[in-house]
């Protein structure tokens, strides 16, 4: 019994530094480490983000049944990214294809998943803090503002059904 929970700590905790470290050059780990971005970099991470969170939610909703809060959020996540559409194509950028899927990693289990829901809204709301920071057209700036909002409402969503384990 005990080698199977230090089995499970350990394979939870690799599961970990794979997230953290697969893809860091791609959505909200990627605008982190990137500095003096332009506005279609700041458009390409924030879209990235969001297909990542809406391919992660689909993909748990896969493995442990269509569930709160990712049912709702990831519903959320579709809405998020035609907001960010029409705004690729008002400065004539091209739109970022969705590879979100080549840097994801199934959690190995529910709970896992909603600590890392509260690790990637977090993520998500700095990025846009960090944009909103920069000299912004009203319309990026207005849809960024929506965007940062509804990933705090996703954050206490996650961290509530977290309270629950």
């Amino acid at each position: 019994m005990k080698n199977t929970k230090k089995l499970f700590v350990i394979l939870t905790f690799l599961f970990l530094l794979v997230l953290i470290f697969n893809g860091s050059n791609y959505g909200a780990e990627g605008a982190k480490e990137d500095t003096n971005l332009s506005l279609e970099e700041m458009l390409t991470y924030a879209i990235q983000d969001e297909y990542l969170a809406r391919a992660e939610y689909y993909m748990i909703m896969e493995k442990y049944g269509t569930i709160r809060p990712f049912s709702n959020i990831v519903k959320a996540e579709k809405y998020h990214v035609s907001l960010l559409v029409p705004l690729f194509e008002n400065y004539g950028y091209k739109l970022p294809d969705d590879d979100a899927k080549e840097h994801i990693v199934m959690a190995p289990d529910l709970k896992t998943a909603l600590e890392i829901g509260v690790k990637a809204e977090i993520a998500n709301i700095a990025m846009y803090e960090n944009f909103l920071k920069q000299e912004l057209p009203a319309d990026v700036q207005e849809v960024f503002e929506e965007l940062k909002s509804a990933s705090e409402n996703h954050l206490q969503a996650f961290k509530n059904n977290l309270r629950r384990y």
